[in-house]
């Protein structure tokens, strides 16, 4: 891994270091899809605070063994407690201080889960019955978890009838009799659910389940037209996208605590957000505007996203666009609170040695010795495009991809395509003979000093491919050999109009 990536999660310091991060079984949600809009309430508790954590659960039917308290923060689970139940399936936490406001779950014994909401009052007891967790759960001195098993009571029954409907009606054509019934009956059953929800936004607007369960809401969704009176799609997506966290109140760091952020923010980048540098910038960039003023989100946020990108590891093209993006504008002494000067100053340098190599930029040049120890260069070759292809004898993904780049090159060279090889992190002699075994008539450097190294801080996983126009600048990077054609094709078909 990179020194900007190793960076890049020591900064993400919003995980707490003290907890075990362990798999653990996901919580379900039961989030609905109501649309709701209430003033700010910020951080509010409507019982009143234990300096400590006392949490007794009965579990009739459970037998002896050990229980663990999991926590949620972003996309973690994390071990933070572990107690034993006896034989009549007691069990209890305790702890000084409180544990942090939030989302948790108890995995059991026998591997099923009570769900639970911790928030200022830490006192309190469950009591259900192993099988039926649930429907038989009830509460004692905890009124956000009486009202989280309220719904949770409520809609388990709507969600089954929910999924088996839906299931039904995919075997039934659209538009008859039978389609058009179960249709209403789902959407009777979802404003039974919404209803559910506006009865505690109304009743309980302060407490945190509350804010839980709105912040996991969804906005409508709309149907603007194109002139020719078809939906105007992309504004009819960005018009969501942008709605999509009016339920959140960012005022109230403990819903980091809760599935609920990190879901809206994979959903908003990754589903929402066309899967393109610039488009991912521009909603990462709205996005961080709305939590300017609101540290914990912020820092959340700006972590959480390049690291969504990783270069080396994510399918996008030019990842690195990303990084060097959010760097430059969030990662700064004035907004990246959280990180220290000496790190900070690490990435700021990188980021501007990383932009020298985004796609668009004019691709730097190159030289090193080949296997007869002559030097080359990039600059040197006269095709009109060029594929820099980084990869070591080593790589099992080099294996694959190399034979079907010399595939390829019987092809396209005749079209005017070369290849410039640098072979990275190996020995001379290994580099020669894996050269000679593939039959690698192109072009082959190796520069142990590594200052030859192209794009030197992308090459964590080779092969690494770039594509270089006629006028040699980037048009393709961390591609396939399979998708150097299409890029190629492209840039191609430009130069025709």
């Amino acid at each position: 891994m990179s020194r900007i990536l190793l960076l890049f999660l020591c900064c993400l310091s919003f995980w707490w270091v003290s907890c075990q991060n362990t798999p653990a079984e996901k919580p379900a949600e039961a989030l609905t899809d109501a649309p709701f809009s209430l003033p700010s309430l910020g951080v509010q508790s409507i019982e009143p605070a234990t300096p400590d954590a006392n949490i007794t659960v009965q579990v009739n039917g459970l037998g002896a063994g050990t229980a663990k308290l999991v926590g949620i923060s972003g996309d973690q689970n994390y071990i933070i407690d572990t107690t034993l139940v006896d034989a009549g399936g007691t069990l209890r936490f305790q702890r000084d201080p409180a544990y942090p406001p939030g989302f948790y779950y108890i995995i059991l014994p026998d591997f099923s889960n009570i769900q639970l909401i911790l928030d200022a009052n830490q006192h309190f007891t469950l009591s259900t019955t192993a099988g039926n967790l649930i429907q038989a759960m009830e509460i004692k001195g905890s009124k956000e978890n009486e009202l989280f098993y309220s719904n949770l009571r409520f809609q388990q029954p709507i969600d089954q009838q929910l999924k088996n409907l839906t299931t039904a009606q995919k075997n039934r054509g659209a538009g008859t009799p039978e389609f058009d019934q179960m249709k209403k009956e789902i959407d009777s059953l979802v404003a039974a659910r919404k209803a559910h929800i506006l009865s505690f936004a109304s009743e309980y607007p302060k407490a945190f389940f509350t804010k839980f369960k709105l912040s996991g809401q969804n906005p409508d969704l709309t149907y603007p037209k194109n002139p020719d009176g078809s939906v105007d799609v992309a504004l009819q997506t960005f018009t969501y996208r942008e709605g999509l966290w009016d339920n959140v109140d960012f005022s109230d760091p403990r819903l980091l605590r809760t599935p609920v952020v990190n879901n809206k923010l994979m959903r908003y980048i990754k589903e929402l957000t066309p899967q393109m540098p610039d488009s991912i910038i521009f909603s990462a960039d709205r996005l961080l505007a709305k939590v300017a003023n609101h540290p914990e989100y912020f820092k959340f946020f700006a972590n959480v996203i390049p690291l969504t990108y990783k270069p080396g590891e994510s399918t996008l093209m030019d990842a690195e666009a990303v990084q060097v993006h959010m760097v430059k504008h969030y990662f700064t002494k004035e907004k990246a609170f959280w990180a220290s000067e000496e790190d900070l100053r690490a990435l700021q340098k990188q980021s501007s040695e990383m932009e020298a190599s985004l796609i668009g930029k004019p691709a730097p040049d190159v030289q090193a010795r080949d296997v007869n120890g002559v030097m080359r260069s990039i600059g040197e070759i006269k095709s009109p495009y060029v594929i820099v292809f980084m990869w070591n004898p080593e790589c099992s993904h080099c294996r694959e991809e190399t034979p079907k780049l010399i595939e390829f090159m019987k092809e396209w060279k005749p079209k005017g395509v070369e290849v410039f090889g640098i072979s990275v992190n190996t020995t001379e002699p290994e580099y020669k003979r894996k050269v000679k075994e593939y039959g690698m008539t192109w072009t082959n450097v190796f520069d142990p000093t590594n200052r030859a190294i192209y794009a030197k801080y992308y090459v964590d996983n080779t092969p690494e491919i770039y594509v270089l126009n006629p006028e040699r600048t980037i048009i393709g990077k961390n591609l396939k050999v399979n998708q150097i054609a299409t890029i190629i094709e492209r840039d191609m078909n430009k130069r025709k109009q």
